[in-house]
């Protein structure tokens, strides 16, 4: 599993990041993000303090560690330059918290995060035909996810991301051990999503090639 999207006691998970990367070596991840909400507030620390972390998890460990950030509930006015910063800060992937119909987000999110690059948009709800095409054009990848609540689009992002040929991600959005999933759960929540066997396998090279990038910075 490479899995590009969870959260540990930085922000609302509920363990210390080397826990988390424990769960999910002993789950069989091969790579995972910790990606824990910020905004103003707590951007610089939060990537001050994965960026250590990850630094020493990386040293001889079975999993790679990513240092991202999930930029969560910005006034879309303000995500450019958030996302620019995310990245000046050292953030190896930025996940845009997406418009998501179970939380309150402010509409203009989506095409927000799309214009400024970010690597994921997570669970962006019921997206439209232009932010698609945008996404596919920027090279945005849209997420599948399998957290409850934000997972009550995925069908209708699947289906837009294939139409307009978005690259897709399948991610936990981990807030807790329960959270993290195995491969065939994966499958089990792309099949749900009307995706194919084939669909699971490619959004696993999307992963690979995000991961790798990232790695690299």
């Amino acid at each position: 599993m490479i899995d590009l999207h969870t959260h540990t006691f930085l922000s609302d998970g509920v363990l210390v990041p080397s826990e988390l990367v424990r769960r999910a070596e002993v789950k069989g991840y091969k790579t995972i993000a910790l990606t824990d909400h910020a905004d103003a507030a707590n951007l610089e620390s939060v990537i001050s303090q994965l960026s250590a972390v990850a630094r020493t998890l990386n040293k001889g460990g079975a999993v790679r560690v990513i240092a991202g950030v999930e930029l969560t509930h910005i006034p879309p006015r303000n995500i450019k330059g958030l996302v620019a910063r995310a990245r000046e800060l050292g953030a190896q992937i930025v996940v845009g918290h997406g418009e998501s119909i179970a939380e309150p987000v402010a509409p203009g999110t989506n095409t927000a995060f799309i214009s400024s690059g970010v690597d994921v948009l997570a669970h962006p709800g019921l997206v439209t035909a232009t932010e698609a095409k945008a996404a596919a054009k920027r090279g945005v990848h849209f997420e599948i996810t399998s957290r409850g609540g934000h997972s009550l689009t995925n069908g209708h992002v699947a289906a837009m991301a294939k139409k307009y040929g978005v690259l897709m991600l399948l991610n936990s959005d981990a807030h807790a051990p329960c959270d993290l999933i195995d491969d065939k759960k994966g499958q089990s929540v792309a099949l749900g999503a009307n995706l194919t066997k084939t669909d699971y396998r490619k959004m696993k090279k999307n992963a690979e090639k995000l991961s790798a990038l990232a790695l690299r910075k």
